[in-house]
């Protein structure tokens, strides 16, 4: 590997550090704000705890799909699923933002990037559709184990992904599970 190859890799990983300081809505157990980064890693590691769940699916691709899916907040930051937002402008700066990311990346790595964040957005693939329902479990997860605000909206979460949780089987009953957890939270 030539050393401008190293370098314009390098680049973008520096760039990708951006997403360690972007803060999320949810807040973690000790009231500290949630990175994005941080939720990433732990969706990641929802494949590794449910992987022998997962008969006949691409693990590393599920791997692979959990790390890039929220890459584009690291230059715009993260929109709260609870918040207003026009999908398509929302849809539109995301992309903008991943241009620019993966700018340095040679092109075939560009393009294998851009691949993955297509597959999670379409959640047509079943690798796709797990993810999709793992990440609103884990951000569900997360608002109940969080030590939030006493006015924390967590009726939210009761129907927050019901889209993607309902797709698969083993999803809907972890889903049951959370839904408990949300309800003993003041969740109606």
């Amino acid at each position: 590997m030539q050393a401008h190859e190293i370098e314009e890799r390098l680049e973008f990983l520096k760039a990708a550090e951006g997403l360690k300081r972007v803060v999320r809505s949810a807040k973690l157990s000790d009231g500290a704000p949630e990175s994005s980064a941080a939720h990433s890693w732990r969706l990641a590691l929802w494949v590794l705890v449910f992987r022998d769940q997962m008969a006949g699916l691409d693990v590393m691709r599920l791997l692979e799909l959990a790390i890039v899916h929220d890459l584009g907040e690291a230059i715009s930051g993260d929109i709260p699923a609870i918040a207003d937002v026009d999908k398509a402008q929302k849809e539109a700066q995301e992309r903008a933002d991943l241009e620019a990311l993966y700018a340095p990346l040679p092109v075939g790595l560009r393009q294998q990037f851009w691949a993955l964040w297509e597959e999670y957005e379409a959640a047509e693939t079943e690798e796709a559709k797990w993810i999709k329902g793992l990440d609103k479990l884990e951000t569900m997860v997360q608002h109940n184990q969080g030590s939030n605000d006493p006015d924390f909206d967590y009726v939210f979460n009761l129907t927050y992904g019901l889209e993607h949780t309902d797709r698969v089987e083993l999803l809907a009953q972890i889903r049951v599970l959370i839904d408990a957890e949300t309800a003993a939270h003041g969740g109606r």
